[in-house]
């Protein structure tokens, strides 16, 4: 039996946790339709955003935001997908975009293995993936969401010359994506030094995950791959 998810592979992972509280539910129920993306396929990932933007990115599973809320802030010209399905995380993230008004970003809370497809080829500047979950289990890799199939739409999504990053405090699931990157046509793994991938991004903002993961001991890796141009 293959390690590696099909096309029709089933979401896996929690929608919800704790009941929400009131305002939370206000926001799922009235903020997040104006910003979720539209369903069927996208023409102009650009004209979505209601202030104009030079490039868009994408980060799959931002959890509690503090990721994509500090990218957000520093790069008000470009345009941020976040996709979360757990609904309790979307709930934060929502507070603060209200609270502080930000205009960069659209949402997804379903599957991105299935809003992948929908995006114009090439429309994205930059994928994140940072920290999914790393189903250790052998029986439970086809979860993963890094797969051969998930890194050829990473590819066809993103523009000749943008970056796809990948961090995880478990070895396995690092060596595991770093191999599928490496036998990918599309893909070239950008680090050159250990250093390069011991040591977070530029501009890196710690999150909680990855807070607990350093004091329990493991030790997070940061990949960074760039989708090759064409010959």
């Amino acid at each position: 039996m293959s390690d590696e998810h099909d096309t029709e592979r089933a979401f896996f992972g929690r929608r919800k946790g704790k009941a929400l509280r009131e305002g939370q539910a206000a926001r799922i129920e009235g903020l997040l339709p104006a910003l979720r993306l539209p369903e069927g396929e996208i023409a102009d990932l650009e004209a979505l955003f209601p202030v104009p933007v030079e490039a868009v990115r994408l980060e799959i599973g931002f959890g509690g935001g503090e990721h994509l809320l500090s990218r957000m802030r520093e790069s008000p010209q470009i345009g941020f997908i976040g996709c979360e399905p757990f609904v309790n995380g979307m709930a934060k993230f929502l507070a603060v975009v209200e609270h502080e008004g930000l205009k960069n970003v659209r949402l997804w809370d379903g599957d991105a293995a299935l809003l992948l497809p929908r995006l114009p080829a090439g429309a994205l500047d930059a994928i994140d993936l940072l920290y999914p979950d790393p189903w250790p289990k052998r029986r439970q890799r086809k979860r993963r969401f890094v797969s051969d199939r998930t890194i050829g739409l990473f590819a066809r999504a993103l523009r000749e010359g943008g970056r796809f990053r990948f961090a995880s405090d478990i070895d396995d699931y690092v060596g595991w994506t770093l191999a599928r990157l490496l036998r990918s046509p599309d893909f070239d793994w950008s680090d050159e030094r250990a250093d390069d991938w011991r040591k977070p991004y530029p501009g890196w903002v710690r999150t909680r995950y990855e807070a607990k993961a350093v004091k329990a001991g493991r030790v997070p890796s940061y990949l960074t791959a760039v989708r090759r141009r064409a010959s």
